[in-house]
């Protein structure tokens, strides 16, 4: 039960520390090797007219519906797996970095949460992912990525996504224990990624109707951004799956209308996904551990990422 002080918390917004990597499941740099974004999610109905209005459009929200707005920056990193290699590797994913902001609208209403967001940004040099990753490499002393003269070429990049979650298709509380099942599906357009998406999650824990899962940076399942403070400590874990059917993909099949390395797609990808959340006050920590299958012919087997993120009310 939430305290007198939680309930005006409640509506305070979300800011979201996000992280993926391949090293935290315990891999190695190659395909999407690694991911960084920060979050900020209004609070419930603290949006501009214009956000009210755009929701309306968009998405049709009504006068009892739940409005948020949020605004994201991020960066995405791609490399081959042989990375001290200098020459190209055309059976190999290329590399390729992808700097971003993303836009969104959300609209809650009692079994359902409806997504739209715009990401702008720019692939290529410009990216930083060449400087992120060599650095970074540098400090801790990983080998050095020699191939960045190799990436995709600069270009600007939108993508526009729709994701709707229903909630809890089935749910059961015993012990102070419930369990969900929540279905979703949606669509991205862009000259960055265009595809169709279908999952699936399940949760074991408290608190679930306090949020939608955690966040994650697409393509991958992700939750809704937000979720309620406790005065209590709470926890669930997850477990969910996502299929895509993927029409086209900047990271493989390189630029849109300059010449760069790509490699042969595969149209349809699975990620599958296990986790835990926790959450105390005003914070909550979640950790991921995603599998997901083979994205081009070449590819030498599926891959397997670690994602955590840390979010605030403030």
């Amino acid at each position: 039960m939430l305290s007198p002080g939680a309930f005006a918390d409640e509506d305070r917004g979300t800011l979201s520390l996000q992280f993926e990597n391949d090293a935290l499941a315990g891999g190695t740099d190659r395909n999407y090797t690694s991911g960084a974004r920060i979050a900020y999610l209004t609070g419930p109905d603290r949006v501009w007219g214009i956000v009210e209005g755009t929701a309306g459009l968009l998405l049709g929200a009504a006068e009892e519906d739940v409005v948020r707005f949020g605004f994201a920056l991020g960066q995405s990193i791609f490399t081959p797996d042989d990375i001290r290699e200098t020459r190209p590797l055309p059976d190999q994913h290329p590399y390729a970095g992808w700097l971003y902001a993303d836009f969104s609208i959300l609209v809650e209403r009692k079994y359902t949460l409806d997504t739209l967001s715009l990401q702008v940004g720019v692939v290529g040099p410009d990216s930083g992912a060449e400087w992120v990753q060599t650095n970074v490499h540098e400090w801790i002393h990983s080998d050095e990525p020699r191939g960045w003269d190799n990436q995709l070429q600069h270009e600007p990049g939108v993508v526009l996504t729709f994701d709707r979650k229903w909630r809890a298709l089935a749910e059961w509380d015993a012990l102070s224990i419930g369990i969900d099942l929540t279905p979703n599906a949606g669509f991205s357009v862009g000259n960055v990624l265009t595809q169709a998406t279908a999952g699936l999650t399940l949760r074991i824990g408290n608190d679930l109707a306090d949020d939608y899962g955690p966040p994650r940076i697409r393509p991958s399942l992700a939750g809704g951004g937000f979720f309620k403070p406790s005065d209590s400590f709470g926890w669930y874990i997850f477990a969910g799956a996502a299929g895509r059917a993927v029409a086209y993909n900047i990271f493989l099949d390189g630029n849109t209308m300059r010449d760069s390395l790509e490699v042969d797609r595969r149209p349809f990808v699975l990620d599958v996904q296990v986790g835990v959340v926790i959450q105390l006050l005003r914070v909550q920590l979640a950790f991921t551990v995603v599998g997901r299958t083979e994205e081009f012919e070449s590819q030498r087997d599926e891959q397997v990422f670690g994602a955590v993120s840390l979010s605030f009310k403030i």
